[in-house]
């Protein structure tokens, strides 16, 4: 408990340099980037830190199928993976910035307000 509340002290001191770093740490999200693929490789799906789809990439193979349905599901696999992913990278790149407050990253395990 007085760990804890060390940290959030911590927290108050430093509030001026946490603040420039989150917005440093929000202007990165952006570059932040994960790929994902589906179906054996039939589809490949990029996504980035602002959970925007940056390419989605259909194989000569899964064309020849010719199967709407099975491209459609396969499609949103690949994203969805990319998704995970992504958050992922972020939750890492979170627990970073954590540590070098000095907190426990545990603290961001849910991640920072406003930031997916």
């Amino acid at each position: 408990m007085f760990k804890e509340l060390g940290s959030m002290m911590s927290l108050f001191r430093n509030q001026g340099k946490i603040q420039e770093e989150f917005k440093k740490f929000q202007a990165q999200i952006g570059s932040i980037v994960a790929e994902a693929t589906s179906g054996a490789g039939f589809i490949t799906a990029k996504v980035n830190g602002r959970m925007e789809i940056l390419s989605v990439r259909i194989s000569d193979e899964a064309m020849k199928l010719n199967d709407r349905e099975m491209l459609e599901d396969l499609i949103a696999a690949a994203i969805n993976q990319a998704i995970v992913k992504v958050r992922q990278q972020i939750a890492e790149e979170s627990a970073k910035m954590a540590a070098g407050f000095g907190l426990d990253p545990e603290l961001l395990k849910g991640g920072f307000p406003g930031v997916s």
